[in-house]
């Protein structure tokens, strides 16, 4: 199929609400969304723990948090799918190929960019604002919700980023998920089929849906941090 025929059987397709489409669309939303919700916490909490503590080991972890942004979401699956096959050892939960299996796995692709992007904004934080909460006579859990709203745009640019990681890849996806129509289908695995079938029209509408998410997710961000910088220029 040309390649203008293709684009325009791709606008057809969205323009028209196309079920299949936009349950795709959906059931990656909703997984990527489940996934950074169920992330996003413990990433935050351990990103302020390792910033703000000294102790034994500390570098380390460090080290490993950012190294494995860089792990091959395909080997994620690969684990996942050793540990959630019938005879693995989670394999008694019934995940592999069902949509809290792709959770999972989006989970541990989330973690370590969340981690990685939240501490370096709270290492940047002014201390001030920790000192001042502490001489005020807040709680150390106060002191930490000081911190973070101070650092707030910087953890919304890790979950910008996390949520960028996640929807965008299709190793882990395609291994826990299995692909499957109608229940663990997603934007990437679905443009994978859909160009190794030779059938491009879908392809091309479900990337043009991929780009608008970026696009509308970066602009989030940008507005935000203009807000930011506003704030910080009326003070």
């Amino acid at each position: 199929m040309p390649l203008f025929e293709a684009a325009r059987a791709a606008f057809a397709l969205l323009l028209s609400g196309d079920a299949a489409l936009w349950l795709i669309v959906w059931t990656s939303l909703k997984t990527c969304l489940l996934a950074l919700l169920l992330a996003a916490p413990p990433a935050v909490l351990a990103s302020y723990a390792l910033a703000s503590r000294r102790f034994p080991g500390r570098r380390l972890l460090i080290w490993l948090a950012q190294a494995a942004q860089a792990l091959p979401t395909v080997l994620i699956g690969l684990l996942l799918y050793l540990l959630l096959t019938r005879h693995g050892p989670l394999g008694g939960l019934h995940w592999l190929f069902a949509q809290p299996g792709m959770v999972a796995g989006q989970v541990l692709i989330a973690l370590p960019v969340l981690l990685a992007f939240t501490l370096a904004a709270v290492q940047a934080a002014d201390p001030r604002y920790a000192e001042t909460a502490v001489a005020h006579g807040a709680s150390a859990w106060r002191v930490m919700l000081t911190v973070l709203h101070e650092v707030r745009f910087g953890v919304v640019a890790a979950l910008v980023s996390g949520f960028g990681r996640v929807i965008s890849e299709v190793g882990c996806a395609l291994m826990v998920g299995g692909n499957i129509a109608g229940a663990t289908r997603t934007i990437t695995t679905a443009i994978a089929l859909e160009t190794s079938k030779g059938e491009f029209a879908q392809g091309i509408a479900l990337g043009l849906v991929l780009v608008a998410l970026a696009l509308a997710m970066n602009g989030a961000l940008l507005l935000l941090q203009g807000d930011a910088h506003g704030a910080r220029g009326r003070r």
